[in-house]
């Protein structure tokens, strides 16, 4: 009896055994489809990044390093637009002022974006109006909003320097002074884009636990100690991202200035990107400009790269 008792479990073992083996067949089968699948998804997806975004990059990349008018035929030129860009006065001013635009924009456009983010907290039942209100900048056309500040940067009939005159402030001419003029692009970036900074600093306010702040305030906190020790570095991971995007996005202005100055902008003026426009396409030469735009790719991975290594030192990430 222990004997057939033994066979029995034994061919019960191999047949549960030789069952296994169909049914990691089928569950392998079935992940290679849903791979499949995945992939046919994702195919255009894919398709349209490589043919609009890999192909670009990679043929600027290669044009960097040739002469080009974009109709005859190409001759290496080796590192010469390279040496072509960085010697020349013109482009070393637009990056001086590319940066100085960025200092201003940045952080002006972070620090008003988490002070009205604050202040929508106690907004109560009209924060869906103040929200949509704050917003509508982000979605209007860059173009239609350099018009209007366009006007309201007007020496002549400007209502922002009739309001600078009343309360006894002088009133710059804001895009002929050149030490304004990019104050006055920073000011139209910072307002447009509010929107968009104040709706993530208010989803990264919401997404804080309550009981460290009714911690913070049992222990005697005051406003100012909760926001410096609490608030703030539970937002550090929101900061991160809208520094990031917003230096990428500063470092590419150029429809403010299209639209203020056209073809005609003075050295004042003048950004990477306003270059990169101009040598291409009233130059026709996309060689130098294929050179310019690649240091500008380079000059936002190594800042971008920095400041990803940084994170570790003031970033915060709750569990």
């Amino acid at each position: 009896m222990a004997i057939s008792s033994a066979g029995s479990q034994t061919r019960a073992q191999l047949g549960a055994g030789d069952q296994a083996v169909p049914r990691d067949r089928r569950s392998r089968r079935r992940r290679g489809g849903d791979t499949a699948a995945a992939y046919l998804f994702l195919a255009p997806q894919l398709l349209g990044m490589v043919v609009f975004m890999v192909g670009p990059l990679l043929f600027a990349l290669v044009l960097a390093f040739y002469h080009w008018d974009g109709f005859g035929t190409r001759s290496f030129a080796g590192l010469s637009n390279f040496a072509e860009i960085v010697s020349d006065p013109r482009i070393q001013r637009s990056a001086v002022n590319t940066v100085w635009f960025t200092v201003l924009q940045v952080p002006g456009l972070m620090l008003t974006g988490l002070f009205f983010a604050l202040l929508m907290q106690r907004a109560g039942k009209l924060t869906p109006v103040y929200r949509l209100a704050f917003f509508a900048p982000v979605i209007t056309s860059s173009v239609a909003v350099a018009a209007i500040w366009l006007w309201l940067f007007n020496p002549d009939i400007s209502p922002v320097n009739n309001t600078l005159r009343e309360i006894g402030m002088p009133a710059p001419n804001w895009l002929q002074d050149a030490r304004f003029v990019i104050p006055a692009f920073a000011i139209v970036g910072i307002w447009q884009g509010l929107g968009y900074q104040l709706v993530m600093f208010m989803a990264g306010l919401q997404s804080i636990d309550r009981s460290y702040l009714e911690a913070a305030l049992l222990d005697g906190c005051s406003e100012w100690q909760k926001l410096r020790h609490v608030t703030i570095p539970l937002l550090s991971p929101t900061i991160l991202f809208l520094s990031i995007t917003s230096i990428i996005g500063s470092f590419q202005v150029f429809d403010y200035i299209y639209v203020f100055f056209g073809d005609t902008a003075p050295d004042s003026a003048r950004t990477i990107v306003y270059e990169v426009v101009q040598i291409a396409f009233q130059q026709f030469n996309f060689g130098e400009a294929s050179a310019l735009a690649f240091l500008l790719f380079l000059a936002l991975l190594v800042v971008t790269g920095c400041q990803l290594a940084a994170q570790k030192k003031w970033v915060h990430y709750t569990e």
